[in-house]
């Protein structure tokens, strides 16, 4: 007699952001991991509001993942969120999902309140970075703080990148199992090359813009918005006074030429370089001999990451995530982030020393090995294995 019975389904698991570009740059570790594992996967996103060139649709569906198309605005005002909502609950309807991870603040708040409505469970969400927390405007404490605290009870598992987050979360939150992630992880070894070939790379970086060979190179890389706030670094080079210092930033938003303009408007010249959007960023951390971060808000910063990755001495605003990677004074300098003045003070320090800048760079490179993509990878599986 013929078995009849139809093959057992696999797992389906849905991976909700407001944006493709975020499920692209953050969340590949996750999709191995979870493919390993034996689900199949399907990654929701407003996949119409892209950000750059990327094809994050193609590039996600590569990965394996099914892409299903779901208009979610960022803004919580937005009106257009309810259409979000009831296409999520006709999604989760087809596809009967038997698990949700989230992230982001507007695609984990509609996909909590649509999984907790259709009974799916358990669900995820990592929070890469709270709205409220030590510094933020009032507003975010009105808005965003009783929303997360009230929707953590539909929450499985929250998984914060940073400590303070961590801390709070565990005091606030109303969430049956409260963990700590170090960041998404990076490939720490990549970062590591003096190889030759990547030393021609980046040499022809330096003739790219014109950098003199005894010039000093500080970095910046991450979006040109107000809140990466790369004009404290352009202000405390123009307190430097130093024609031997070129500062690159590389990255494209709604800031793209102001800084320039700013940079000349400070006597600077060319000493500044928006270099925009670029996929050989690793040369341009073989290039720099100092990495500077003044933004004003992050979860855990991949770029800092990578500068400590690639032994460069980094001097980054006092804030949330940046504490728990650089230590004052040994990995770099922590400095306030519209302080131009502590920035200056803090760059002329590396400025003409270059074994203080050799012992940070040291200092990095030991510090880093936490936030490897392999300690990150060890504890998401058991994190995965603990909750689905």
């Amino acid at each position: 007699m013929s078995d009849t019975r139809e093959p057992k389904r696999r797992k389906r698991i849905l991976l909700i952001a407001n944006t493709a570009r975020f499920l692209v740059l953050f969340e590949a570790n996750d999709m191995r991991i979870l493919t390993e594992m034996g689900y199949e996967i399907h990654c929701a996103s407003n996949f119409r509001e892209e950000q750059d060139e990327t094809d994050a649709q193609a590039i996600l569906n590569e990965r394996g993942a099914v892409t299903h198309q779901i208009d979610i605005a960022r803004s919580p005002l937005a009106p257009g969120n309810l259409r979000a909502y009831r296409q999520l609950l006709s999604l989760m309807d087809k596809y009967a999902f038997d698990a949700v991870h989230c992230h982001t603040p507007m695609g984990a708040a509609l996909a909590r309140m649509a999984a907790h409505k259709k009974h799916i469970a358990p669900v995820l969400y990592t929070v890469h970075g709270l709205h409220f927390y030590k510094g933020a405007p009032l507003a975010n404490w009105l808005l965003y703080c009783p929303v997360e605290t009230f929707l953590s009870r539909w929450t499985d598992t929250l998984i914060t990148i940073n400590r303070e987050d961590y801390a709070r979360a565990k005091r606030q939150m109303h969430t049956r199992r409260t963990a700590y992630l170090p960041g998404i992880g990076i490939d720490s070894a990549s970062f590591r090359g003096t190889d030759e070939e990547g030393a021609n790379r980046a040499q022809a970086l330096r003739e790219e813009f014109g950098i003199p060979e005894d010039a000093v190179v500080i970095l910046s890389v991450g979006d040109l918005n107000e809140n990466k706030n790369h004009k404290t670094v352009i202000e405390a080079l123009s307190l430097l006074k130093r024609p031997d210092v070129f500062y690159l930033i590389c990255g494209h938003g709604p800031l793209a030429g102001t800084l320039e303009q700013l940079a000349v408007s400070l006597g600077l010249g060319g000493q500044v370089r928006e270099a925009g959007y670029r996929k050989d960023v690793r040369d341009f951390y073989r290039l720099a001999d100092i990495y500077a971060f003044p933004s004003r808000r992050e979860g855990l910063s991949v770029a800092v990451m990578e500068a400590m990755a690639s032994g460069l001495p980094c001097v980054v605003s006092r804030i949330r995530g940046n504490t728990d990677l650089i230590e004052d004074g040994k990995g770099g300098y922590l400095c306030g982030a519209d302080d131009a003045e502590a920035f200056a003070e803090a760059l002329r320090k590396l400025l003409d020393d270059k074994e203080k800048r050799a012992a940070m760079g040291e200092e990095n490179l030991r510090a880093i090995r936490n936030f490897d993509i392999s300690a990150v990878d060890r504890k998401m599986r058991k994190i995965y294995a603990e909750t689905l």
